[in-house]
């Protein structure tokens, strides 16, 4: 259980600093290399890490099967004026296109992505799963993967002038730590029925670079121009 609380602290201490931020795809990357390395240690095998070969079609067809209505749903949501103000996110609106393929190519995929899911629906699943049983092992880890995303959350509103009150930042805070354990119960779900990393890898590429291209696209349709300036790609947090 010790690994849980290490993950919750990384993303909430570790995450604040700005070397960090700055080297967020590097430093992620090392610390899931690390992570793995670790976990081969302890003995845990391929399989219970999500990496054999022998399930990668099986993760194929149900990450696909998860990540098509994602995508779809962003692109219903742009065409729709009514709903497109909903994806605007300020965070990559003012991104020129280097930096928004910098984001939906290197940073999202690497140093979110792929940490994410190597140390939660990897690593962080295979431990939990020798000492406790199914459904159990998925609630314990969506629930670190809520708290994991206390300090991400609290910035996107901040820069995003949402819930700007103490309470009202600390209810959305709450709901949207609560709604991502729900959607880190889901990706758990989509690992042990694939039993493989590649389903919640894929949807979750499928939500966090739909989701930054859709923000991009919905401030640049509405206004015709390029977004606001003044944001770069080291200010844009984890999704």
């Amino acid at each position: 259980m010790g690994a849980c609380g290490v993950l919750a602290a990384y993303n909430n201490l570790i995450g604040a600093q700005a070397w960090h931020r700055r080297w967020y795809p590097a430093a992620n990357a090392l610390a899931a290399a690390g992570l793995l390395g670790a976990a081969a240690a302890s003995g845990l095998t391929r399989g219970e890490l999500g990496l054999g070969r022998e399930r990668v079609r099986a993760g194929l067809r149900l990450g696909a099967a998860a990540a098509a209505p994602v995508v779809a749903g962003y692109g219903v949501g742009l065409l729709v004026p009514a709903v497109r103000p909903l994806l605007d996110d300020q965070r990559v609106a003012g991104l020129d296109g280097r930096q928004l393929a910098y984001q939906v190519l290197v940073r999202i995929p690497v140093g979110t992505v792929a940490w994410e899911e190597i140390a939660f629906r990897g690593v962080l699943w295979g431990a939990l799963r020798r000492v406790m049983p199914e459904p159990w092992a998925g609630f314990v880890g969506a629930s670190v993967f809520g708290l994991w995303h206390i300090r991400p959350t609290a910035g996107a509103l901040a820069v995003n002038g949402l819930a700007t009150g103490r309470r009202p930042r600390i209810l959305a805070v709450t709901g949207v730590v609560a709604g991502t354990a729900g959607a880190g119960a889901l990706l758990s779900v989509l690992r042990e029925r694939s039993g493989s990393l590649v389903a919640p890898v894929l949807l979750h590429l499928a939500a966090n670079c739909t989701g930054a291209l859709a923000g991009a696209l919905a401030r640049r349709w509405d206004l015709g121009t390029g977004g606001q300036a003044g944001w770069s790609r080291d200010s844009v947090h984890e999704r």
